[in-house]
């Protein structure tokens, strides 16, 4: 059994596809055929899958060998959508502003990041984490302003990162990436400007957030 009416299914690759789904699939299978990915027959063959499928677990592996094409699919996220106690998954929350003022502000896990996001910083701290965010756009432009202050932005290794902007008596530049960079052709672009007033402004990119787990014999949760 997949799911129960009271819980909703146990996991959100379960739920039942919509007609625009099957759609939107198929519209990547059409691009990926004139690109000359897919012959006729394929097309055909997965065509026919795709409107067939009833769950969206159905649906990935008749995508799984392609690129992503930008804007074919946008009610997709990039990263499973987060679940509360019920197990109902909850749509991406959009934020178009970071602000921190004498305090933090922090944006992680699957969040909707628009095609512009403005942080800003006053002696205090943003922290902006898009390894799980869903982009609805190939380049994101992010506007930071960082006084007394610091804005931490984290990406993961297939995100492509340009820098520019400026820093007076502080800093404004990528850090040591942790894990090696993955880019291709499909790579979401993060273009970072403003400027930092003895303050910093970093974007390091870093593996997959860790989930959280408890100590042993119980207790709080811990981030390791």
């Amino acid at each position: 059994m997949e799911s129960s009416p009271e819980h909703g299914p146990a996991d959100p690759s379960l739920l039942r596809v919509s007609d625009a789904d099957r759609h939107r699939t198929a519209e990547v299978l059409r691009e990926a055929a004139a690109e000359g990915r897919l012959d006729l027959d394929e097309l055909d063959e997965r065509l026919e899958a795709t409107y067939a499928a009833k769950v969206y677990r159905d649906l990935v592996p008749i995508v799984s060998d392609l690129p992503a094409v930008p804007g074919a699919a946008p009610g997709w996220p990039t990263a499973p959508a987060p679940r509360p106690a019920g197990g109902i998954p909850q749509v991406a929350t959009r934020h178009d502003l970071s602000v921190a003022i004498l305090g933090g502000c922090d944006r992680k896990g699957a969040w909707e990041v628009g095609p512009t996001h403005q942080a800003y910083a006053l002696m205090g701290g943003v922290q902006i984490d898009l390894r799980e965010a869903v982009f609805t756009s190939r380049e994101t432009v992010i506007t930071c302003g960082a006084f007394w202050a610091g804005i931490d932005i984290v990406v993961n290794e297939r995100t492509q990162v340009v820098m520019e902007g400026i820093g007076i008596m502080g800093a404004f530049e990528q850090g040591r990436d942790k894990v090696e960079a993955r880019l291709d052709a499909d790579s979401p672009i993060v273009r970072v400007k403003g400027i930092a007033v003895m303050a910093g402004v970093t974007v390091v990119r870093k593996g997959p957030p860790k989930a959280r787990r408890k100590l042993r014999g119980g207790g709080r949760p811990e981030l390791p």
